[in-house]
């Protein structure tokens, strides 16, 4: 019998065949914790009798969700994990260095045919290299910083075929909302979503990146696409390690297999205050917008910038919003500068802030007012999300966000594509 490209790599990592469904032991290539979570691995790591890291190669930290820091005792808990990794050898990416999922991929620490773990929910974004990637808690994360292993469910799988072409102005982004809206939040609960298609691939790496990042929107445990020639091309230069890319077998079995029709697919906006209640945007009645953003780890790639610089160069902001942009990476933001992305958003009065998790988290950068409506490039749009429950977040594609920020209210972008 086949596998599916979950099975082939779970029986990788636990030396022996498996299928949906087994309990394993599997071997961890690669844990990470970001400054929300990984202080409470920490506690839990002590809680464990041990002061002894197995594998500190495998283990990375990133400050990106409160920072620069925003609070004295922050500040305390970013000095916790400084001192823990620089003890233990464990590489630490620091404030400004960017979101801790884009420096996974965009540093090459994963690479095909990786199990990945991290304490936080959109781990599952690696899944666009092929890798089996997903969150965990910080207990969890702990027991790897111990053991090197953690026990898993191995997932079923269910295929997900992209059919059509998408029209100029329209995403990846739109497609993940427009699954959203047809499947629900709760769909796809401990299984593993597999992309193929012909939509899939015409996409470039990064647009891939969205489509996996989202996957946990709809309650799925991994997001997967095989690698192809646009990956291993993409991982040239980057990849850190040797690796194989692995491939499903033909006769694997699957849970089930969707298909989207993407030919006929507008822009998406997903509405407040959940991720699957979504509109096509021709649909919309008008909706005003006071702030804008762009970033993410679901939207703050190059390509996203570059696509809002271009909607922006000869226009400006609209006079009552604040349109703020945070490149995903370092590297992202020295690309957006050299190619004059950045310029030409400053000179529009959009608000470029440092890379990192920006307004995404509510932390700090952007907390939007009382009533506000605020168009996001983000993946989730909860009440609070953004740090303030009487706001309203919609969340679309960069070409929406950034078309939305020049009109004043949320608009349709095809008219830049034409």
């Amino acid at each position: 019998m086949g596998q599916t490209l979950t099975e082939k790599i779970f029986s990788r990592k636990a030396n022996h065949p498996v299928k949906a469904g087994d309990l394993v032991i599997a071997e961890v290539d690669m844990a990470m914790g970001q400054d929300g979570t990984t202080p409470l691995a920490l506690r839990s790591f002590q809680e464990m009798g041990t002061d002894r890291v197995l594998h500190p190669e495998r283990i990375v930290f990133v400050i990106d969700h409160n920072a620069p820091s925003p609070l004295e005792a922050v500040s305390a808990l970013h000095d916790v994990m400084r001192d823990f990794a620089s003890r233990h050898g464990i590489r630490l990416f620091d404030a400004g260095c960017g979101v801790c999922h884009e420096l996974m991929v965009g540093q090459g620490l994963v690479v095909p045919g990786d199990l990945v773990v991290g304490a936080d929910s959109h781990t599952c974004t690696y899944g666009a290299l092929g890798v089996f990637s997903t969150g965990v808690g910080s207990t969890e994360l702990a027991a790897v910083m111990v053991t090197g292993k953690l026990w898993f469910k191995v997932p079923e799988t269910v295929r997900v075929i992209m059919d059509g072409t998408l029209s100029p102005g329209v995403f990846s982004k739109d497609i993940m909302l427009h699954l959203a809206s047809r499947k629900g939040a709760d769909w796809a609960t401990y299984q593993v979503l597999e992309f193929s298609g012909p939509v899939v691939d015409k996409l470039g790496v990064e647009e891939r990146l969205t489509i996996t990042n989202m996957v946990v929107e709809m309650g799925a445990k991994a997001g997967l696409i095989a690698p192809d020639e646009k990956t291993l091309k993409w991982l040239e230069g980057r990849a850190k390690r040797q690796y194989e890319s692995l491939q499903p077998d033909p006769d694997a079995t699957y849970a089930e297999t969707v298909e989207v029709d993407c030919s006929s697919l507008a822009p998406q906006v997903a509405l407040p205050h959940r991720v699957d209640t979504v509109t096509s945007i021709e649909d919309l009645p008008t909706v005003p917008i006071q702030q804008a953003f762009l970033g993410t780890c679901t939207n703050g790639r190059a390509q996203d910038i570059e696509i809002a610089a271009k909607i922006l160069k000869g226009h400006t902001v609209h006079p009552q919003v604040r349109f703020i942009v945070a490149p995903a990476s370092q590297d992202i933001m020295v690309q957006a500068l050299r190619k004059g992305w950045i310029e030409t958003l400053v000179r529009a009065n959009a608000i470029v802030v440092p890379p990192g998790c920006g307004p995404c988290v509510g932390t700090h950068q952007g907390i939007p007012g009382d009533g506000w409506n605020v168009i996001s490039t983000a993946n989730r749009n909860f009440k609070g999300r953004m740090g303030n429950s009487k706001a309203f977040i919609y969340l679309a594609s960069p070409a929406t966000v950034a078309a939305s920020a020049v009109a004043g209210e949320i608009s349709d972008p095809r008219e830049y594509f034409q």
